[in-house]
């Protein structure tokens, strides 16, 4: 039994200290992008606002961590005159194609995983979940990727009114969620935690009075 517990004392410990291997930015460094095209996200959640919900938030934190980032309404215009409505398609195109279009150093392919809410016996939560690409457009080359999520259910609630007020809460939150897009909400959450610097995450542009001090090579 001792030997037992020494053994699940190591296992415990050996998983507390384990620290997430650093990303390989050796390939991000050496692109040194400038200005960020954001592509259009896939949608694999089954709400139809997902796409445009998590587009519209996703500029913001690129800008703030240090990147020129191309007007979203501009870029879908642009993509909508040259036939091309479907973020699949877009998706596709090759990477020299943008880049002739456009200009664009880099650009961010997103696929939107979650994106509403959810109804449980007991609980009803809104999730948004995405993962996103940064490719060169001028090499093809992947610079970075990574996810993120965001979601009601991380705020912790106490309910105190047994089985029925469990129910009745789920069905309320439901209703809520349905009338007031929390989505919107929490997909402007999920894009902070997507894009902006952190370990691991993307690295501050040259934009950024921070660029350079989380090992990006200054020019």
């Amino acid at each position: 039994m001792k030997g037992l517990l020494a053994l699940l004392v190591v296992v415990l410990l050996a998983t507390g200290c384990a620290t997430p291997k650093p990303y390989d930015y050796a390939a991000y460094k050496q692109s040194r992008p400038k200005s960020v095209l954001i592509l259009p996200p896939l949608n694999n959640s089954p709400e139809v606002k997902a796409t445009y919900g998590m587009l519209a938030q996703m500029s913001r934190p690129l800008g703030e961590a240090g990147y020129y980032v191309y007007p979203v309404a501009v870029v879908d215009e642009t993509f909508r005159q040259n036939g091309l409505t479907t973020s699949g398609d877009i998706h596709a195109l090759p990477a020299a194609k943008l880049r002739d279009i456009f200009g664009a150093d880099a650009a961010l392919y997103v696929e939107v995983k979650k994106y509403g809410a959810t109804y449980t016996v007991f609980d009803s939560a809104v999730t948004v979940a995405a993962e996103a690409r940064l490719v060169d457009l001028k090499s093809g080359q992947l610079l970075w990727n990574g996810s993120a999520s965001a979601s009601s259910a991380e705020q912790n609630n106490n309910n105190n009114g047994g089985l029925i007020g469990l129910l009745v809460a789920a069905v309320v939150k439901q209703i809520v969620h349905n009338l007031s897009d929390d989505s919107y909400q929490y997909a402007g959450i999920a894009s902070q935690r997507l894009l902006s610097p952190r370990p691991n995450g993307l690295l501050y542009g040259p934009r950024s009075p921070l660029y350079g001090q989380d090992g990006a090579p200054a020019q």
